[in-house]
């Protein structure tokens, strides 16, 4: 805990962790801001790529959870969004059950509004689905949403990097052209969309291949218990299983959405409000609202990186011991060996002009003894020679 990735991000505690990747809370020294931090593995190429493709994507609306920076430090990428703590559809599930029509209502039009702005885009999210839909913490008040996980989304026309036959996204929430293999277009988000809006309703995960296999044999059943008919007629529009009969668009969705609720029954007084919490927990020790509370740890001088373990669990692998630290004699050694050496150090003048360090002259060389000798004999030979002439 309280490890610095690139220089920049503090992660703190993990708060997820999904089929690709650990996400942490972490501080962002930059931005001076909590944010949530997807932590990748680069050995994995499929990670990677969905790394690519979520950090590619930039979308700015309220509605849409989509990443804001990316960082890599040795073997490990990360990228970073707003920290939502409110939890996910699938949370919010799990604490109440089936929702009241009207507070659906309210969180489908919000995903209705974030998916159209995606499409806009050009881009086919594919993974529609209660955990990938997440929540502000917003108490009893109005609900907050955003449509998060852009892992698998592509725009449409560009190639396809899996085989036809492959189908890509989480079973249960495929519209049919998806398991025949169909190129990736907005009608299949919005048959998500269908199965989102039951699984609130019912508070169950719907039975979408026997609903399916339904739709096709015997066409529009009737409102399923507890989903008032107007309702139930919009979500019809987006469950058929031929997408040339469903709805096309999720604005023209919404549109249909805002008249229905208008013929809803007001909410009753005995109706249990339902509260949005915060799901990640208080911060701990060492951290308040406005960052860390004591001095940020600074990276290891090799520039490695280590993800903080969980509490409680152990470290992998036995300790390696400390390395020493060299004595003052042994610093002083090493430097001396390694400065080069210059005039300054004789008291000599250095032009200042010049950029190469002076080298101090070595020692004469050695002559051997034998050739000196015979070099001064033949020398006194040649001045006894001159003096006779």
């Amino acid at each position: 805990m309280g490890e610095v990735f690139a220089g920049r991000y503090e992660l703190i505690d993990p708060i997820g962790r999904g089929g690709v990747g650990a996400v942490w809370r972490a501080w962002d020294q930059r931005r001076r801001r909590y944010v949530a931090a997807k932590v990748l593995q680069q050995s994995d190429a499929h990670t990677l790529l969905r790394f690519v493709r979520e950090q590619a994507l930039r979308i700015d609306h309220p509605h849409v959870l989509a990443p804001a920076s990316w960082a890599a430090d040795d073997d490990k990428v990360l990228f970073t969004m707003d920290l939502v703590a409110g939890g996910s559809l699938a949370h919010l599930i799990g604490d109440y059950g089936p929702l009241p029509p009207r507070f659906v209502c309210t969180l489908l039009d919000q995903l209705l509004s974030g998916l159209a702005a995606v499409h806009a885009e050009g881009v086919v999210h594919r993974d529609i689905k209660p955990a990938n839909i997440l929540l502000d913490v917003t108490g009893t008040g109005r609900p907050h949403l955003r449509l998060s996980d852009f892992g698998i989304s592509m725009r449409k026309g560009e190639p396809r990097l899996t085989e036809t036959n492959y189908v890509v996204g989480t079973p249960g929430y495929f519209a049919p052209e998806q398991m025949m293999g169909a190129e990736p277009d907005f009608p299949a988000d919005l048959f998500a969309v269908g199965l989102v809006a039951l699984y609130l309703l019912q508070g169950q995960k719907p039975d979408s291949r026997g609903l399916i296999e339904y739709f096709m044999a015997h066409g529009t059943p009737g409102a399923p218990q507890g989903i008032p008919e107007p309702l139930w007629q919009v979500l019809a529009g987006l469950l058929q299983p031929d997408p040339q009969t469903r709805f096309r668009t999720a604005t023209g969705v919404r549109k249909a959405l805002t008249a229905a609720v208008e013929l809803l029954p007001e909410t009753g007084p005995d109706e249990e409000p339902v509260e949005v919490f915060d799901q990640i927990g208080p911060l701990p020790p060492g951290f308040g609202p406005k960052g860390p509370e004591r001095p940020v740890p600074r990276p290891s001088d090799t520039g490695s990186f280590h993800l903080p373990l969980p509490p409680g669990q152990p470290a992998a692998g036995p300790a390696r011991p400390p390395v020493p630290a060299p004595s003052a004699q042994a610093v002083a050694y090493e430097h001396a060996a390694t400065r080069p050496y210059t005039a300054q150090a004789t008291g000599v003048p250095v032009n200042s002009s010049m950029s190469a360090p002076v080298k101090r002259p070595g020692p004469p060389p050695k002559v051997a003894v034998p050739v000196l000798i015979v070099a001064l004999i033949c020398f006194a030979v040649g001045i006894w020679a001159l003096t006779q002439t």
